[in-house]
């Protein structure tokens, strides 16, 4: 079931998800904002700037304020992660960042061969601490199993976590589900027991986002390539066993720019980003 919905506007559909913005706010340093993951009470807000960028944010009522430091997602001052897109951390398991590396050219309609997929195992402690990637990055995994792009984050599936991504184009599309455990030792996701279960999803995903409690997988995506906002609740579980995706809901926002995160705060308060240099960062309400 689809629900449009204009600024302001909520949806109070029986048994329907609701979802709407309340408040816009402008962030600046990051960038084109790629995506935000929330931990412990911060909010990581991560970009493209000169260099890949995440800076971390305290969430005060409808606001967030930037804590600091930065951290520069570089090796001896070289940009390394360039265009993060994912951030995924679970307890003491193996940190991971997407990093979907556009190596067509530019203005041009993208197609799966005009990207590059890569994803690092970090050191996140240590990049907490140093806030660069030297002497953090553990790992670098060629996404070779992405058909476009790559954006971890991780879920649960029949009490296993497993790193899932998600390709970006409208061609082949699918959720893959890798084990972390191989995914952290691994030169390429197409060895031999890093992919453990997929299904084939919608198009234009540009992150990803878990709810444990309730078992759902939300696609962060775009209506049309690199435009328009839509979030796809999907229960997870059914997903895997029927192969493709089941939808709980869709909502479509009439909002013309590229959402590329979104991350839950709190049961019914959550934030989703832009690449807009303005107008970034969105509150926004859910009803369930």
């Amino acid at each position: 079931m689809a629900v449009l919905l204009g600024l302001g506007l909520i949806a109070r559909l029986p048994g329907v998800i609701s979802l709407a913005v309340t408040r816009t706010t402008t962030l600046d340093s990051l960038g084109a904002c790629q995506g935000v993951s929330y931990q412990n009470g911060t909010a990581y807000l991560y970009g493209d700037r000169e260099v890949g960028v995440i800076r971390a944010y305290t969430v005060s009522a409808d606001s967030l304020v930037y804590k600091g430091p930065e951290i520069r997602l570089t090796v001896a001052g070289k940009d390394v992660i360039n265009h993060p897109t994912g951030l995924a951390r679970q307890g003491t398991l193996p940190t991971f960042i997407g990093n979907s590396i556009r190596i067509g050219e530019p203005g041009k309609p993208s197609t799966a061969a005009d990207w590059r997929a890569v994803i690092y195992a970090i050191d996140w402690a240590g990049l907490l601490r140093t806030h660069t990637l030297d002497g953090n990055l553990l790992r670098t995994i060629d996404d070779d199993a992405a058909v476009q792009g790559t954006r971890p984050e991780y879920v649960q599936y029949q009490n296993n976590w497993y790193v899932a991504t998600a390709d970006y184009g409208n061609h082949a599309n699918a959720v893959r589900l890798y084990d972390p455990a191989r995914l952290a030792t691994a030169q390429k996701t197409s060895e031999p027991g890093v992919l453990v279960k997929q299904f084939a999803c919608s198009p234009w995903v540009q992150n990803l986002h878990w709810i444990p409690e309730k078992g759902m997988l939300v696609l962060i995506q775009n209506q049309i390539e690199g435009r328009r906002w839509r979030f796809t609740f999907m229960d997870l579980a059914k997903s895997i066993e029927a192969g493709r995706e089941q939808v709980i809901n869709t909502i479509d926002l009439d909002k013309t720019d590229e959402l590329e995160g979104f991350a839950l705060l709190s049961a019914t308060k959550g934030v989703a980003v832009t690449s807009a240099r303005t107008a970034n960062v969105h509150t926004v309400t859910l009803g369930w």
